[in-house]
C-alpha cells in the first residue's frame, strides 16, 4: 500500500476553489509520468502545472474544485502513470489562477537572437511556436538586467531553416548571436498567451538563460511589446551581456568580423 500523503496545516477544503501543492517523492520512473498527472489533471477539470524534481521526483500545482483536488491526490499516491514513488507531500497554496495544465521544464522548441547591420543596427529574437518562428526586432539587444525593460517591435514570422544562417545580405549582415531551446511558461498556453499580449518563456542557450517575459505595449501594423528578464538565479544586475559576449555562437566572430570577411577578396584575386 502506497503511504498516505501528509496534507500541511490550514486545508480549504470547504473553499469554492482550492489549491495544493504536491511533491512526488523519489525514485520514479519518470518516461511518461509528467504526461500521466497532466492528462489526469486535464481529465478532472484542473489547472496548474507539473514539472520534474531535482532529487528525480515530480512537483505539481494543482487548483480547482476540492473534490478534484482529492482524486487528484488520490492518483499521486497510487502513483502517476505507474512509476511508483517513496511518499507524496501536500501543501496548501494560494490560487495562482493558471488557465492550463501545462508541462514544466520540457522544450517548446528553438530560439535564435540575431545581430543585424542593415539600416539600422539591431537584433532579433526568434521562438519556435506551431512550426514558424515568431519574431521581435530589439533595437538595443537583449538584457539579464531585471531593471532593464527592452523595446521589442514585432515583425514577420522567419522559418525555421533561416535559423544557422550568417552572413552578408543586400543591406548589410547577420551574425548567429544566441540560440538554444525553450520553455514556454505562464498561466495561459501558448499561443494563446502572445495574443493576449503577454508571453512569459524560459530560455536555454549559449548567452541567454532564465525566464524572460513579453508584454504588449502598442497595437497595431508593428506590435510594440517590452521584453523583460525575470528575476531568477540567471539574472545579472547591471550587466551588459551584448557588450561582454559580441561573439557569433556559430562562427565566434563579431558580426563587424562576419562583414569584413565578406569584404575581402578571394585567394589568389
Amino acid at each position: 500500500m502506497p503511504p498516505r500523503p501528509r496534507v500541511a496545516r490550514g486545508a480549504r477544503a470547504g473553499a469554492e476553489a482550492r489549491a495544493v501543492r504536491a511533491t512526488v517523492a523519489a525514485p520514479l520512473q519518470l518516461d511518461g509520468a509528467r504526461e500521466g498527472v497532466q492528462h489526469e489533471a486535464r481529465a478532472l477539470g484542473l489547472s496548474g502545472w507539473v514539472r520534474s524534481a531535482d532529487d528525480g521526483g515530480l512537483i505539481v500545482h494543482a487548483e480547482g474544485r476540492p473534490n478534484a483536488i482529492d482524486a487528484l491526490i488520490a492518483f499521486l499516491t497510487a502513483g502517476p502513470a505507474g512509476a511508483g514513488g517513496s511518499g507524496v507531500e501536500i501543501e496548501e497554496v494560494p490560487l495562482e489562477g493558471h488557465e492550463q495544465f501545462a508541462l514544466r521544464g520540457v522544450s517548446a522548441g528553438v530560439f535564435v537572437v540575431k545581430e543585424h547591420a542593415a539600416s539600422t543596427h539591431h537584433f532579433d529574437m526568434r521562438l519556435e511556436v506551431a512550426g514558424v518562428m515568431r519574431s521581435w526586432a530589439l533595437p538595443k539587444g537583449p538584457s539579464l538586467d531585471p531593471a532593464i525593460k527592452r523595446l521589442a517591435v514585432e515583425v514577420p514570422d522567419h522559418s525555421i531553416e533561416q535559423n544557422e544562417v550568417e552572413g552578408p545580405t543586400g543591406t548589410g549582415g547577420v551574425a548567429l548571436w544566441d540560440r538554444g531551446l525553450y520553455e514556454q511558461g505562464g498561466r495561459v498556453a501558448w499561443p494563446e498567451a502572445l495574443r493576449r499580449g503577454h508571453a512569459v518563456f524560459v530560455l536555454h542557450g549559449e548567452k541567454l538563460r532564465g525566464g524572460f517575459a513579453l508584454q504588449r505595449t502598442r497595437a497595431g501594423a508593428k506590435p510594440q511589446w517590452l521584453l523583460v528578464k525575470r528575476r531568477d538565479e540567471q539574472a545579472r544586475p547591471a550587466s551588459d551581456v551584448v557588450a561582454e559576449q559580441p561573439a557569433s555562437v556559430l562562427s565566434g566572430r563579431t558580426l563587424e568580423q562576419v562583414l569584413v570577411a565578406a569584404r575581402a577578396p578571394a585567394n589568389g584575386c
